[in-house]
Protein backbone atom coordinates (compact mmCIF):
# COMPACT_ATOMS: atom_id res chain seq x y z
CA UNK A 1 0.00 0.00 0.00
CA UNK A 2 1.59 3.27 -0.67
CA UNK A 3 1.25 6.38 1.16
CA UNK A 4 -1.02 8.17 -1.40
CA UNK A 5 -3.95 4.95 -0.72
CA UNK A 6 -3.32 4.63 3.30
CA UNK A 7 -3.94 8.33 3.11
CA UNK A 8 -7.56 8.01 1.27
CA UNK A 9 -8.35 5.20 3.39
CA UNK A 10 -7.34 6.56 6.55
CA UNK A 11 -9.46 9.46 6.14
CA UNK A 12 -12.49 7.45 5.20
CA UNK A 13 -11.99 5.54 8.05
CA UNK A 14 -11.56 8.32 10.09
CA UNK A 15 -14.73 9.66 9.22
CA UNK A 16 -16.93 6.96 9.60
CA UNK A 17 -15.39 6.20 13.10
CA UNK A 18 -16.18 9.54 14.11
CA UNK A 19 -20.08 9.17 12.68
CA UNK A 20 -20.44 5.96 14.18
CA UNK A 21 -19.16 7.30 17.99
CA UNK A 22 -21.75 10.19 17.23
CA UNK A 23 -24.69 8.04 16.61
CA UNK A 24 -23.76 6.03 19.52
CA UNK A 25 -23.67 9.50 21.83
CA UNK A 26 -27.11 10.46 20.55
CA UNK A 27 -28.48 6.79 21.24
CA UNK A 28 -26.75 6.20 24.88
CA UNK A 29 -29.86 6.32 26.70
CA UNK A 30 -32.14 4.51 24.47
CA UNK A 31 -33.34 1.80 26.21
CA UNK A 32 -31.23 -1.45 25.05
CA UNK A 33 -32.18 -5.13 23.80
CA UNK A 34 -29.14 -7.16 25.63
CA UNK A 35 -27.86 -10.53 24.46
CA UNK A 36 -25.45 -13.26 24.73
CA UNK A 37 -22.95 -14.92 22.89
CA UNK A 38 -20.42 -17.62 24.43
CA UNK A 39 -21.51 -17.10 27.74
CA UNK A 40 -23.71 -15.24 30.37
CA UNK A 41 -21.03 -12.43 30.56
CA UNK A 42 -20.36 -12.40 26.69
CA UNK A 43 -23.00 -9.43 25.91
CA UNK A 44 -24.19 -8.14 22.52
CA UNK A 45 -26.61 -5.22 21.47
CA UNK A 46 -28.36 -3.77 19.12
CA UNK A 47 -26.01 -1.06 18.78
CA UNK A 48 -22.79 -3.21 18.21
CA UNK A 49 -24.58 -5.39 15.34
CA UNK A 50 -26.15 -1.33 14.07
CA UNK A 51 -22.94 -0.02 14.49
CA UNK A 52 -21.00 -2.80 12.77
CA UNK A 53 -23.97 -2.67 9.84
CA UNK A 54 -22.74 1.57 9.42
CA UNK A 55 -19.48 0.53 9.01
CA UNK A 56 -19.56 -2.19 7.01
CA UNK A 57 -22.31 -1.03 4.73
CA UNK A 58 -19.72 1.66 4.20
CA UNK A 59 -16.34 -0.02 3.63
CA UNK A 60 -18.43 -2.55 1.04
CA UNK A 61 -19.99 0.56 -1.10
CA UNK A 62 -16.94 2.56 -1.55
CA UNK A 63 -13.86 -0.04 -1.30
CA UNK A 64 -15.54 -3.21 -3.35
CA UNK A 65 -12.20 -4.99 -3.77
CA UNK A 66 -11.60 -4.90 0.16
CA UNK A 67 -12.62 -7.42 2.14
CA UNK A 68 -13.81 -7.28 6.24
CA UNK A 69 -13.05 -9.62 9.37
CA UNK A 70 -15.50 -8.41 12.04
CA UNK A 71 -17.61 -9.68 15.43
CA UNK A 72 -20.96 -9.30 14.48
CA UNK A 73 -21.10 -11.03 11.80
CA UNK A 74 -21.14 -8.16 8.69
CA UNK A 75 -17.78 -9.20 8.06
CA UNK A 76 -16.56 -12.32 4.99
CA UNK A 77 -15.36 -15.41 5.86
CA UNK A 78 -11.69 -15.15 5.41
CA UNK A 79 -9.01 -17.75 5.16
CA UNK A 80 -6.19 -15.62 4.41
CA UNK A 81 -5.04 -11.85 5.16
CA UNK A 82 -4.30 -11.64 1.36
CA UNK A 83 -5.61 -8.26 0.00
CA UNK A 84 -6.81 -5.63 2.16
CA UNK A 85 -8.63 -6.34 5.12
CA UNK A 86 -10.76 -4.31 7.94
CA UNK A 87 -11.19 -5.39 11.17
CA UNK A 88 -13.42 -4.30 13.15
CA UNK A 89 -14.82 -4.20 16.83
CA UNK A 90 -18.13 -2.09 16.57
CA UNK A 91 -18.45 -1.70 20.55
CA UNK A 92 -14.99 -3.48 22.56
CA UNK A 93 -15.72 -3.72 25.87
CA UNK A 94 -19.37 -3.93 25.48
CA UNK A 95 -20.34 -5.08 29.06
CA UNK A 96 -18.96 -1.27 30.07
CA UNK A 97 -21.39 0.19 27.60
CA UNK A 98 -24.39 -1.49 29.17
CA UNK A 99 -23.31 -0.87 32.96
CA UNK A 100 -21.36 1.89 32.69
CA UNK A 101 -21.94 4.13 29.58
CA UNK A 102 -18.40 4.44 29.09
CA UNK A 103 -15.07 3.28 28.87
CA UNK A 104 -15.53 1.27 25.83
CA UNK A 105 -14.20 2.02 22.22
CA UNK A 106 -15.09 1.43 18.46
CA UNK A 107 -11.88 -0.24 17.19
CA UNK A 108 -10.39 -0.86 13.11
CA UNK A 109 -7.49 -2.22 12.05
CA UNK A 110 -6.34 -2.00 8.29
CA UNK A 111 -4.16 -4.75 7.12
CA UNK A 112 -2.80 -5.46 3.49
CA UNK A 113 -1.23 -8.84 2.61
CA UNK A 114 -1.43 -9.31 6.38
CA UNK A 115 0.80 -5.71 7.14
CA UNK A 116 -0.74 -3.36 9.76
CA UNK A 117 -1.52 -0.21 7.63
CA UNK A 118 -3.87 1.91 9.86
CA UNK A 119 -5.33 1.26 13.30
CA UNK A 120 -7.94 3.40 14.45
CA UNK A 121 -9.31 3.26 18.51
CA UNK A 122 -12.38 5.63 19.45
CA UNK A 123 -12.72 6.43 23.37
CA UNK A 124 -16.48 7.25 22.35
CA UNK A 125 -17.43 8.88 25.76
CA UNK A 126 -14.68 11.15 25.92
CA UNK A 127 -14.27 11.89 22.17
CA UNK A 128 -10.50 10.62 22.05
CA UNK A 129 -8.99 9.20 18.75
CA UNK A 130 -6.00 6.72 18.89
CA UNK A 131 -4.53 6.53 15.39
CA UNK A 132 -1.77 5.30 13.54
CA UNK A 133 -0.22 5.03 10.08
CA UNK A 134 2.43 2.46 9.59
CA UNK A 135 5.69 4.71 9.67
CA UNK A 136 4.10 7.92 10.43
CA UNK A 137 3.87 7.57 14.13
CA UNK A 138 0.93 7.51 16.43
CA UNK A 139 -1.43 9.97 17.67
CA UNK A 140 -3.53 10.60 20.65
CA UNK A 141 -6.38 13.31 18.81
CA UNK A 142 -3.92 15.14 17.41
CA UNK A 143 -1.33 15.29 19.04
CA UNK A 144 1.48 12.74 18.38
CA UNK A 145 2.44 9.95 21.33
CA UNK A 146 6.22 10.11 21.98
CA UNK A 147 8.44 6.63 21.59
CA UNK A 148 8.20 4.58 24.83
CA UNK A 149 11.09 4.94 27.12
CA UNK A 150 12.86 1.39 27.38
CA UNK A 151 14.75 2.57 30.59
CA UNK A 152 11.69 1.63 32.56
CA UNK A 153 12.51 -0.17 36.16
CA UNK A 154 10.33 -3.25 36.15
CA UNK A 155 9.10 -2.71 40.08
CA UNK A 156 7.54 0.82 38.34
CA UNK A 157 5.93 -0.86 35.91
CA UNK A 158 2.34 -0.89 35.81
CA UNK A 159 0.15 -3.69 34.21
CA UNK A 160 -3.28 -4.32 32.38
CA UNK A 161 -4.31 -7.79 33.21
CA UNK A 162 -7.37 -9.80 33.72
CA UNK A 163 -7.97 -10.90 37.34
CA UNK A 164 -8.82 -14.58 35.78
CA UNK A 165 -4.85 -14.58 35.59
CA UNK A 166 -4.89 -14.77 39.33
CA UNK A 167 -7.29 -17.50 39.47
CA UNK A 168 -6.96 -21.22 39.11
CA UNK A 169 -6.89 -21.17 35.15
CA UNK A 170 -6.32 -23.61 32.10
CA UNK A 171 -2.46 -21.30 30.78
CA UNK A 172 -0.86 -20.44 33.67
CA UNK A 173 0.07 -21.11 37.54
CA UNK A 174 -2.07 -18.52 38.79
CA UNK A 175 0.98 -18.39 41.65
CA UNK A 176 3.21 -16.80 39.33
CA UNK A 177 1.38 -14.41 37.86
CA UNK A 178 -0.04 -13.52 42.20
CA UNK A 179 3.62 -12.75 42.29
CA UNK A 180 3.80 -10.61 38.94
CA UNK A 181 1.38 -8.49 40.66
CA UNK A 182 3.44 -8.40 44.29
CA UNK A 183 6.38 -7.39 41.78
CA UNK A 184 5.43 -4.40 39.71
CA UNK A 185 4.13 -1.25 41.06
CA UNK A 186 0.51 -2.20 40.42
CA UNK A 187 -1.95 -4.01 38.28
CA UNK A 188 -5.49 -2.45 36.22
CA UNK A 189 -7.84 -3.84 34.63
CA UNK A 190 -10.01 -1.34 32.03
CA UNK A 191 -12.95 -4.10 30.70
CA UNK A 192 -11.92 -2.95 27.08
CA UNK A 193 -8.88 -4.30 24.90
CA UNK A 194 -9.15 -1.54 22.85
CA UNK A 195 -8.75 0.58 25.40
CA UNK A 196 -6.29 -0.94 27.17
CA UNK A 197 -4.31 -0.89 24.01
CA UNK A 198 -4.05 2.41 23.23
CA UNK A 199 -3.01 3.03 27.04
CA UNK A 200 0.18 0.81 26.23
CA UNK A 201 0.62 3.10 23.32
CA UNK A 202 0.28 6.23 25.60
CA UNK A 203 2.66 5.12 28.12
CA UNK A 204 0.18 5.34 30.92
CA UNK A 205 0.62 1.62 31.17
CA UNK A 206 3.28 -0.46 30.61
CA UNK A 207 2.04 -3.87 29.70
CA UNK A 208 -1.38 -5.60 28.65
CA UNK A 209 -1.80 -9.25 28.98
CA UNK A 210 -4.80 -11.16 28.45
CA UNK A 211 -5.73 -14.75 28.46
CA UNK A 212 -8.02 -15.23 25.40
CA UNK A 213 -8.67 -12.36 22.21
CA UNK A 214 -10.12 -12.56 18.68
CA UNK A 215 -8.49 -10.64 16.31
CA UNK A 216 -10.67 -7.95 16.27
CA UNK A 217 -9.92 -7.15 19.47
CA UNK A 218 -6.52 -6.46 19.12
CA UNK A 219 -5.59 -5.33 15.27
CA UNK A 220 -6.32 -1.89 16.28
CA UNK A 221 -3.90 -1.42 19.56
CA UNK A 222 -1.34 -3.48 17.18
CA UNK A 223 -0.93 -1.24 14.52
CA UNK A 224 -0.89 1.72 17.35
CA UNK A 225 1.52 -0.09 19.41
CA UNK A 226 3.82 -0.60 16.78
CA UNK A 227 4.26 2.93 15.92
CA UNK A 228 5.59 3.77 19.71
CA UNK A 229 8.17 0.88 19.52
CA UNK A 230 6.07 -1.30 21.34
CA UNK A 231 5.61 -5.31 20.67
CA UNK A 232 2.27 -7.39 20.20
CA UNK A 233 2.68 -10.97 20.45
CA UNK A 234 1.16 -14.64 22.01
CA UNK A 235 2.14 -15.04 25.89
CA UNK A 236 4.78 -17.07 24.70
CA UNK A 237 6.32 -14.83 22.60
CA UNK A 238 5.31 -15.70 19.13
CA UNK A 239 3.52 -14.31 15.88
CA UNK A 240 -0.21 -13.68 15.93
CA UNK A 241 -2.21 -15.34 13.90
CA UNK A 242 -4.57 -12.28 12.89
CA UNK A 243 -7.39 -14.58 12.03
CA UNK A 244 -7.62 -16.87 15.10
CA UNK A 245 -8.00 -16.25 18.81
CA UNK A 246 -5.42 -16.31 21.16
CA UNK A 247 -3.60 -15.25 24.19
CA UNK A 248 -1.78 -11.92 23.90
CA UNK A 249 1.14 -9.57 25.16
CA UNK A 250 1.51 -6.30 24.55
CA UNK A 251 3.46 -3.65 25.98
CA UNK A 252 6.73 -1.52 26.04
CA UNK A 253 9.60 -4.31 25.24
CA UNK A 254 11.81 -3.57 28.13
CA UNK A 255 8.92 -5.09 30.34
CA UNK A 256 7.17 -7.33 28.02
CA UNK A 257 10.35 -9.21 27.89
CA UNK A 258 10.75 -9.72 31.99
CA UNK A 259 6.97 -10.73 31.97
CA UNK A 260 7.35 -13.31 29.40
CA UNK A 261 10.47 -14.60 30.50
CA UNK A 262 10.72 -14.69 33.94
CA UNK A 263 6.81 -15.43 34.95
CA UNK A 264 4.84 -16.51 31.97
CA UNK A 265 6.81 -19.05 30.62
CA UNK A 266 7.56 -20.36 34.15
CA UNK A 267 4.07 -20.38 34.72
CA UNK A 268 3.10 -22.04 31.45
CA UNK A 269 0.87 -25.18 31.86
Amino acid sequence: MNKAQRDMIFSQATKWIYEAGEQIRKQIHNPLTIDTKSNANDLVTEMDRSTEAFLANNIKSTFTDHFILSEEGYGDQLDSMNGIVWIIDPIDGTMNFVHQKRNFAISIGIFNNGIGEIGLIYNVMEDVLYSAKRGEGAYKNNKKLPQLHHDILFQEAIVSMNHFWLCENRLVDEKWMQKLVKDVRGSRTYGSAALEFAFVAEGIIDSYLTLSLSPWDYAAGMVIINEVGGVTTTIDGDTLDMLSKTSVASGNPCIQEKIIANYIKKARK
